[in-house]
């Protein structure tokens, strides 16, 4: 019987061939957390009574979600993360590096058909380099650390087929958000994703991490994409060892099929406080914006600040907004001020912060006040997200999200074409 990209990579770690819903043990190859979740790992490990990681050089710790640190217990939090990488000589990226799922491929870390897992939900950014790569617990990363194994349920996997083009001024955070209204928050729950066709193909790899990593709003364990020419210059560019691909076979067997057709697609919004409550931007059009979002793992790459900046050259922010933009990583950063970008940002009166989470998390850098509505590029809009449970998210793509701060109210981006 055929398998598909989810029970290949797991057969390959487990040694053993494998379908949906088999339990097994399987070998990873990179296990990574970020400062929210690793003091909880690092616990317990030591609890279990381990002294030594698995492998050094396949661990990674990333300070991200509170960088740079905004309260005290935060910083012996990260104090302790800094001396266990230390002591463990693992990995560990600091302030200012940036968005652990930004980090991890971008370093080169992981390749197509790797099993990959993270203590932070949206791992399954990974998947849009041919990566089963999943969230997990605190206590199931310490594990992983340890042994450098971990138990899986094969989930089942949704083939979703994407055909045609995108126009122009629609994006892949619109493809994502239209998938995720239409599947619902628990359309896929515990199930993998496939995404393929032609939209896909047409898509650069900044713009299929954007898929991936909101996989899991719809509940899926992993999002995962072929491998392609684009993919493979892409991998073969920050890691030079040789790697293999993984497909499915013609005759795999998926829970269902689903076809879109993404001709006709408008820019997507999703309104507070779930992902899935999802309409097209002329249902939303006119709503008040206090403030804008751009970054995060899902939309803080390079492309994704070229796609504002074309916006803000010659449009500022409305007196009225205030626009946050946190690059995914230092690397990014860097390009952006290469290339002006940030120049841009600024003019136009955008606050530019240090690469990592930023606002999405709610810790600190652009917490709304009670009754604003916060426009942003990020996953999630739940009550409370930005750390304030009387405020109102909505998610968009950065396009969406420039054009609306510029006007003061939620806009049509090909308005600015």
């Amino acid at each position: 019987m055929g398998q598909t990209i989810a029970e290949k990579i797991l057969s390959n770690h487990c040694k053993n061939e494998v379908y949906a819903d088999d339990l097994v043990i399987a070998d990873v190859d990179f296990v990574m957390s970020q400062d929210g979740t690793t003091p909880l790992a690092i616990n317990a490990f030591e609890k279990m009574g381990q002294k030594t990681v698995f492998d050094p050089k396949k661990v990674a710790f990333v300070i991200d979600h509170s960088a740079p640190s905004p309260l005290e217990g935060v910083s012996n939090l990260h104090t302790l993360m800094r001396d266990f990488a230390n002591k463990h000589d693992i990995n560990i990226y600091d302030i200012g590096c940036g968005v652990c799922h930004q980090l991890i491929p971008e370093q080169g870390h992981i390749v197509p058909s790797n099993l990959v897992v993270g203590a932070d939900s949206h791992t399954c950014s990974y998947g849009a380099i041919n990566v089963f790569s999943t969230g997990v617990g605190s206590t199931d990363c310490a594990a992983a650390m340890a042994s450098g194994k971990l138990w899986f349920k094969v989930p089942p996997t949704i083939k979703i087929n994407c055909s045609r083009a995108l126009v122009k001024g629609v994006y892949s955070k619109d493809l994502i958000l239209y998938i995720i209204g239409e599947l619902s928050a628990d359309g896929a729950t515990y199930k993998a994703v496939e995404f393929i066709g032609e939209t896909i193909d047409n898509l650069s790899i900044d713009a299929r991490f954007t898929i991936s990593n909101m996989a899991v709003e719809m509940g899926a364990k992993a999002g995962l994409m072929l491998a392609d020419s684009k993919t493979k210059e892409w991998v073969s560019q920050r890691n030079s060892n040789r790697f293999i691909t993984v497909e499915p076979d013609n005759d795999a067997n998926y829970e269902k099929e689903l076809d879109f057709d993404f001709s006709n697609l408008k820019p997507q919004v999703a309104k507070p406080h779930t992902v899935d409550n999802v309409v097209s931007v002329d249902k939303v059009a006119d709503t008040t914006i206090h403030q804008g979002v751009i970054g995060t793992c899902t939309n803080g790459r390079l492309e994704d600040l070229k796609i504002a900046a074309n916006v803000l050259k010659k449009h500022p922010v409305s007196k009225n907004c205030r626009l946050i933009i946190a690059p995914a990583s230092k690397d990014i950063f860097i390009k952006a001020m290469k290339k002006g970008l940030i120049e841009t940002f600024v003019k136009a009166g955008a606050a530019v912060v240090t690469p990592g989470c930023g606002p999405c998390v709610g810790t600190h850098n652009g917490v709304p006040s009670d009754g604003e509505n916060v426009i942003s590029s990020a996953n999630r809009n739940f009550k409370g997200r930005m750390g304030n449970t009387n405020a109102n998210i909505f998610l968009a793509s950065p396009a969406t999200v420039t054009a609306s701060v510029v006007t003061g109210k939620i806009t049509d981006p090909r308005e600015f074409l």
